[in-house]
């Protein structure tokens, strides 16, 4: 999948996820197959880009190619020109958020809300592709609602627009994250566009990703909740669908390295109070399909600091993988 000058391969990519894409689970994505991973989503307005937040957020330092930066708001020169600013400190790839069904983003007009305005989707995008010589990228939904479906009527605007990859996530906005995807309407705005599009939705597995892309023919494919605890389904999916030689999935000793490494990047990223605090939900993700005895769950999970958050994972995992004969 080409964007701009850079060729994504595999097309596997990982979705822009607030509070969890951070360059520590970027890189460890990229580590395990990823062909792209987006930033967290970043406001417009940059004036509060030197919050903690906003600063870690913008953080792309050695990080793979292509640094891909996702920016979301309502105002064209706004959105122009944090797309400038981005590009000054570095990104190689501006996505625009026009899919975001968070209240928090729509009732600002910001996110999906933008589906319910198509002039203003048209100005937005065009700001955004003429104050920068990196390729612009749009992410969207179908609809506002199952009433009103317009994704094929805003991938044609994109493409007037000078837009050079389109992500669609297969729900409405009011659908938020439940209830099936539609992978056929993925497919109609592919079969009518020249854009490179890249399908998005409940892609959990290897089985749900060749079944996703035989469905909409998509270019590429992103996958967001699918990655939290497991990071290796993108080599995964790379194998299953002739991208990539198969690769051993993690287990026993090798996972629990996986996990240690990738908690230990956090409380160097973020310092360690900040770091613990934002380990505990990826290490919710990897400890779910686990039945790992309750006081060693709770020791891991109430763990204060950086050794005893390291040393109870290490201990509450090894115990468990030595008892189910997983620690090889």
């Amino acid at each position: 999948m080409q964007i701009g000058p850079h060729q994504i391969f595999p097309p596997l990519v990982l979705a822009p996820m607030a509070g969890t894409t951070d360059l520590p689970f970027r890189q460890l994505c990229r580590r395990w197959g990823a062909g792209m991973a987006v930033s967290e989503m970043v406001h417009s307005d940059i004036s509060l880009w030197h919050t903690r937040k906003s600063r870690l957020r913008l953080d792309q330092s050695g990080e793979l190619a292509p640094r891909n930066l996702q920016i979301a708001g309502y105002d064209p020169s706004m959105m122009a020109e944090a797309a400038r600013v981005a590009a000054d400190r570095g990104a190689q790839i501006i996505d625009i958020n026009m899919g975001c069904p968070v209240k928090k983003v729509t009732r600002r007009l910001a996110g999906s809300a933008l589906l319910s305005d198509e002039p203003l989707v048209g100005e937005i995008l065009s700001a955004v592709v003429d104050a920068v010589s990196l390729p612009v990228t749009l992410k969207i939904r179908l609809g506002l609602d199952k009433e009103h479906v317009n994704a094929l009527r805003i991938a044609q605007i994109a493409e007037q627009s000078g837009i050079q990859a389109l992500t669609i996530h297969g729900r409405t906005r009011a659908c938020r994250f439940s209830g099936a995807v539609d992978y056929e309407a993925i497919a109609q705005v592919k079969a009518q566009t020249c854009l490179p599009v890249i399908a998005n939705g409940d892609i959990c597995s290897a089985a749900d990703a060749k079944r996703v892309l035989a469905v909409t023919g998509a270019d590429g494919l992103m996958i967001g909740r699918g990655a939290q605890g497991k990071p290796w389904v993108f080599a995964e999916i790379a194998a299953e669908l002739g991208w990539a030689k198969p690769t051993e999935i993690p287990q026993g000793d090798a996972r629990l390295r996986l996990i240690l490494e990738h908690i230990q990047a956090m409380h160097s990223f973020y310092g360690e109070s900040l770091g613990v605090r934002t380990a505990r939900k990826h290490l919710s993700w990897y400890l779910q399909d686990l039945s790992i005895a309750d006081q060693n769950r709770q020791r891991i999970m109430a763990a204060e600091t950086a050794f005893d958050q390291c040393q109870a994972v290490e201990l509450g995992l090894s115990g468990f993988y030595r008892d189910t004969g997983l620690a090889a």
